[in-house]
């Protein structure tokens, strides 16, 4: 598991002044806000690498490309953060070897951890989206996970995804927010923010409340997120943009509606509450209600429900 030698080191730990230089450089707040999640980001996203995680990895990939012939021999991984999405992916199968780049050098650092810890053949460097440091015809697969909107120019991006992969190599990117989705879901998010960090402050339950500095610290990170979260996407308009960028039998899907109106308020809340508070049987709600209600959007409300309304767009294409 390597880096190159010439990567700059993370900065976990941004001072108040770059964060106030970020706010007016998106690509300078990627770096230190990712910077600054990277060894928490699993454990805030409930991410893993076994059996539920490989599964939700492979079932993004599969709405888009379950006619894959596997596996693929090197797989990219763009904006990799800490490796969830191809690392799980290459453990269902799909990739042999595979490469992550990330703009941010703590993201790259910790997914090149997790999958020497996993015993996956990876390598890594810092890179932007938009000038990707390999050359032309290296990959046979490149996939991201709620990476294109952090990107400014996207279309860019995926003319660089193509240049590298091989003829008639293919693209899924996975994770990114639709533009009816991401409104309700950050609604529900401040409400669920708001809400919960005004009740405990009552005395009864000021055990469920974070230290204050934790709190002003997630809100810090948040202001930055409101920076580093460019776009939201329809799904004709981001299949639209992979065409132009000269990508060939594009395909999207979409997924999560009432999902994703659990999850948003279920993340919120943990990361407004002290983690030993919640114990086994709150993560078996969670996950338990996700599953139940992600069931009910792939079997009844996908016929009712524009796919615009769904949280979460899928794209896959392919080099011609």
């Amino acid at each position: 598991m390597t880096s190159a030698p010439s990567d700059p080191a993370p900065n976990p730990h941004a001072t108040a002044a770059e964060v106030d230089a970020a706010l007016a450089d998106t690509k300078l707040a990627q770096v230190l806000y990712h910077d600054w999640e990277a060894e928490t980001y699993d454990e805030k996203w409930s991410i893993s690498y076994d059996e539920r995680c490989i599964d939700y990895a492979r079932g993004r990939f599969d709405a888009v490309a379950d006619d894959a012939p596997l596996p693929y021999g090197r797989a990219l991984e763009l904006g990799c953060g800490t490796g969830f999405f191809l690392l799980n992916l290459m453990q269902s199968g799909v990739a042999s070897s595979g490469s992550v780049t990330d703009l941010s050098p703590g993201m790259v650092k910790v997914a090149l951890r997790n999958a020497e810890n996993l015993g996956l053949d990876v390598d890594g460097r810092v890179a932007d989206a938009e000038t990707i440091p390999y050359e032309d015809d290296t990959f046979d697969l490149v996939v991201g996970h709620a990476v294109l909107h952090h990107i400014p120019d996207v279309e860019q991006a995926l003319r660089e995804v193509l240049r590298v992969l091989k003829p008639g190599g293919r693209f899924v990117f996975a994770g990114e927010p639709s533009t009816i989705g991401d409104f309700y879901a950050r609604w529900l998010s401040r409400g669920t923010w708001a809400l919960t960090t005004t009740v405990t402050r009552w005395k009864p339950l000021q055990g469920w409340r974070r230290p204050q500095a934790e709190l002003d610290e997630s809100s810090r990170a948040a202001a930055l997120e409101a920076v580093v979260d460019i776009h939201t996407f329809d799904p004709r308009e981001l299949a639209r943009l992979a065409r132009s960028a000269g990508a060939v039998e594009v395909a999207t899907a979409t997924e999560e509606f009432t999902a994703a109106m659990l999850g948003w308020p279920v993340r919120t809340f943990e990361a407004a509450v002290p983690q030993d508070k919640l114990g086994w049987g709150w993560a078996r709600f969670a996950f338990g209600g996700w599953k139940r209600l992600t069931w009910l959007d792939e079997n009844v409300m996908r016929k009712v429900v524009p796919p615009q309304f769904f949280y979460n767009v899928v794209v896959s294409g392919h080099k011609a």
